[in-house]
């Protein structure tokens, strides 16, 4: 078992961030997959072909892919904490890459290759420069695949934050790391459960942890900075939620209104009024006036948390939606 330990000053400095650069390296794991999950399978046709043939194009980014889509050691260049916190772009997470010298990333390499269930050889380091052909390769793998779907990633991995910080106001950290993922768990009185391997435990520094949701159901993986900084990636919760039974947002909307009946649904995870109208592409208006009648009718409630207004169903709105979040 590893654990991440806390101290009170850390645990009141921690919080979350967003990076593009995880989201990117988990979009590389999905598409180089043959079979996705289901709730992938779309964007994953639309760009697995175009990006098997980039990798067939180019060795380095083969090798490079496949071994971090099959090691329990990402490489340490791989796993920079993010800087920008809510607000981090890919560009700033690229800076520090073509600054690593060839000798350290090799060795990386290697470390991740003796944690690989694959096999694998390092014949594709080949030439120089390798930390800069690495920053060329998630900008591509960036531009040409994820940055046309950020929105709607941003759009939900935001709310997972915006739920995780509900419970962190109300609770507190125990209750608003639960179920980060199937390893990590509150741990007595100031650590944090990150996984059952038997790795050192790491002891995290004065700046506290940053927590970094990305669109995957299941890996998680430590960064760590010289700096004493970590961050912890986590599948976001909703990546994969189930729709209702099959003709119920039909019947939904007939009763209420197919507007309305969107909001009551998509509500089946709390969210602010931005975060429902990026998700369902309309307007800050339309969504305002959905959610004043579902409030008047008892289906839905805002609870304010810092300048957000956070919305979540009732128990009669989860009722009427036919289904609990579990």
């Amino acid at each position: 078992m590893t654990l991440l330990r806390l101290t009170p000053l850390a645990l009141s400095r921690s919080r979350f961030a967003l990076s593009p650069f995880a989201e990117t390296l988990g979009a590389m794991k999905v598409l180089r997959a043959d079979h996705p999950d289901p709730w992938t399978a779309r964007w994953h046709a639309h760009h697995h072909a175009a990006f098997r043939a980039s990798l067939d194009a180019d060795p380095f980014a083969k090798g490079l892919v496949a071994l971090i889509s099959s090691t329990k050691w990402l490489p340490g260049f791989a796993t920079v904490p993010p800087a920008g916190g809510m607000l981090t772009a890919l560009a700033d997470e690229l800076t520090h890459l073509p600054g690593v010298p060839d000798q350290v990333v090799r060795a990386e390499l290697r470390d991740s290759l003796a944690h690989s269930w694959e096999q694998h050889d390092l014949g594709w380091l080949t030439g120089r420069g390798w930390g800069a052909r690495v920053a060329e390769l998630f900008d591509s793998v960036w531009r040409n695949h994820v940055a046309p779907d950020w929105p709607r990633r941003r759009a939900l991995l935001e709310r997972d934050v915006t739920y995780r910080a509900g419970l962190l106001a109300a609770y507190g950290w125990p209750r608003a790391l639960e179920r980060m993922s199937r390893h990590s768990a509150w741990v007595g009185a100031d650590a944090i459960r990150f996984s059952h391997q038997a790795f050192p435990d790491r002891l995290v520094g004065e700046e506290g942890m940053l927590f970094v949701p990305v669109c995957l159901t299941r890996g998680t993986w430590l960064c760590e900075a010289d700096t004493d900084r970590l961050a912890l990636v986590y599948p976001a919760r909703g990546v994969a939620a189930p729709s209702g039974p099959p003709g119920s947002d039909e019947a939904l909307g007939r009763l209420i209104g197919i507007g309305r009946a969107a909001v009551l649904r998509e509500l089946q995870r709390p969210a602010t009024t931005s975060e429902l109208a990026a998700h369902l592409g309309c307007s800050l208006g339309t969504i305002g006036g959905h959610l004043s009648v579902l409030r008047n009718a008892d289906l839905v409630t805002g609870t304010r948390v810092g300048r957000r207004v956070v919305y979540r169903r009732t128990d009669t709105g989860d009722r009427l939606a036919g289904q609990r979040e579990a």
